[in-house]
């Protein structure tokens, strides 16, 4: 009997302690340490905190007995393990790859790459999966020229840009579950032709821009764990239409973009731990409206833009690498057409493919451009999928090349048509989803318009190239 009621009372503890509210971890550590403190000689029975009760004298029952609770052990031990393979791997297999290794994306968005936080399952996708294009919810807001930044849970976090009449610092976040927009916090100051990147923790840091007066020099950063904006340092220089790329070290790198109307050549570091700025070297050319991208050895390629104000004067070939290391610019092999409002990725074998009327790749290697074909009407954006390919947006004058998209595939070299876009859209936004989708929002829609026009555009598309996890 006294066997059975050190057993009774060493099941109820334990089930009591089980009951206490903790992790999969938690429990699985909990659970492995009563295996390791029941494996004693037979004849002892372990109590609560480790303790050795002193022995029975009913040696034939003990080894009974501690089977029993070695039993219940191991079943305990597998549920938690269990739990712990579904928190920690199911999403992953449900939403497929979490991360890309892409970096800005155009001039106005800004990706930041895989050290960030892997993306949960909330936008696990329920029922089956049809390639192609499917409209989804609007957003709250009509809105261009807006940013749009994958957030660590899946969603995705969309904030200011232009109405038609005024520069919005509104924000709402789309749920890829449930294909809902909700309001967010407001930014503190309006903004358009700003850049928002994601930082390591999390965080949304908003870099510039312009409030329809003037430019900018504040950021802000938005966190998504309170759902509210607060400020940090102001840069060195005001400026909108730059480049933000996020570095290795966790810092991010500004560069280019105007003031006062004209393009410039400075470039600053923002420190996330501090929240300050601090010049660094500036590129060898007066740049805006340029794309950017982290290279696998961490130095940062930008390529294109603009030297000049006027609206499509003087787009640049030439290409520049920042180095962090030594802060320093170098010059590197200039491209075959000139490119302006383009968009470049970083693809899986380090090589960037840049958008355009001719598509370019450039090799770190040999710094050097080399042509990768051209597909309808594209030009203005990309979106490098979870398998490798990247799906390139069309854009034309007239007719429907500016709903045209078109999947590159850089191992095969390439194209292949992706689908046509339900809306003709311009500086709209397109973001990779965790489950291989992407999701484009915004823009506005006019043939062949001189200036923004006063129709934006609330709504979202969905593409989904079926990609298996």
């Amino acid at each position: 009997m006294t066997a059975d009621r050190d057993l009774d009372r060493h099941l109820g503890s334990w089930f009591q302690e089980l009951a206490t509210p903790t992790t999969p971890d938690g429990l699985l550590a909990r659970s492995l340490a009563r295996v390791g403190a029941t494996g004693q000689r037979p004849g002892w029975l372990v109590r609560d905190g480790g303790r050795a009760a002193r022995p029975t004298g009913r040696r034939t029952l003990m080894p009974r007995l501690t089977r029993l609770v070695l039993a219940l052990a191991a079943a305990v031990v597998l549920v938690a393990a269990g739990a712990v393979l579904y928190v920690k791997f199911v999403p992953a297999l449900i939403g497929g790859p979490t991360s890309a290794p892409s970096s800005t994306v155009g001039p106005s968005t800004s990706i930041a790459p895989s050290s960030s936080p892997a993306p949960s399952a909330t936008s696990a996708i329920v029922g089956p999966r049809t390639p192609g294009w499917s409209a989804t919810g609007s957003m709250i807001s009509l809105r261009s020229g807006h940013t749009a930044t994958a957030l660590s849970d899946g969603s995705v976090l969309v904030a200011g840009g232009w109405d038609g009449n005024d520069v919005l610092g509104s924000a709402e976040s789309y749920d890829p579950r449930s294909g809902s927009w909700t309001a967010t916090g407001r930014m503190a100051t309006p903004r358009d032709g700003y850049t928002a990147t994601r930082l390591p923790d999390g965080r949304v840091l908003v870099i510039g821009g312009t409030d329809g007066k003037t430019e900018l020099a504040s950021a802000e950063l938005y966190d998504p764990r309170t759902d509210s904006w607060s400020g940090t340092g102001s840069m060195v220089t005001a400026r909108e239409e730059h480049s933000a790329t996020l570095l290795p070290d966790g810092q991010v790198l500004v560069a280019g973009g105007t003031q006062n109307g004209g393009p410039i050549a400075s470039a600053e570091l923002y420190d996330p731990v501090t929240g300050s700025w601090t010049a660094t070297g500036g590129m060898g050319s007066l740049r805006y409206d340029h794309a950017a991208v982290l290279l696998l050895d961490g130095k940062v390629l930008v390529m294109g833009g603009s030297d000049h104000g006027g609206a499509g004067c003087c787009a640049l070939t030439s290409a520049e690498l920042y180095d962090p290391a030594s802060r320093t610019w170098t010059v590197t092999g200039n491209m075959a057409a000139n490119h302006a409002h383009n968009a470049a990725t970083l693809l899986s074998d380090g090589r960037v493919l840049l958008d355009g009327a001719i598509h370019e790749l450039y090799d770190p290697g040999t710094g050097s451009w080399t042509a990768a074909g051209s597909a309808v009407g594209s030009c203005c954006e990309v979106t490098l999928l979870s398998d490798g390919r990247v799906l390139v947006f069309g854009i034309g004058t007239t007719g429907p090349d500016v709903t045209a998209t078109s999947l590159y595939d850089p191992v095969t070299g390439s194209w292949a048509p992706a689908g046509m876009l339900g809306t003709q859209r311009w500086e709209y936004t397109a973001t990779l989803l965790p489950d291989g989708r992407v999701l484009v929002a915004g823009g506005w829609s006019e043939p062949a318009p001189s200036n923004r026009a006063p129709s934006g555009l609330a709504s979202a598309e969905l593409y989904d190239p079926v990609i298996a996890p």
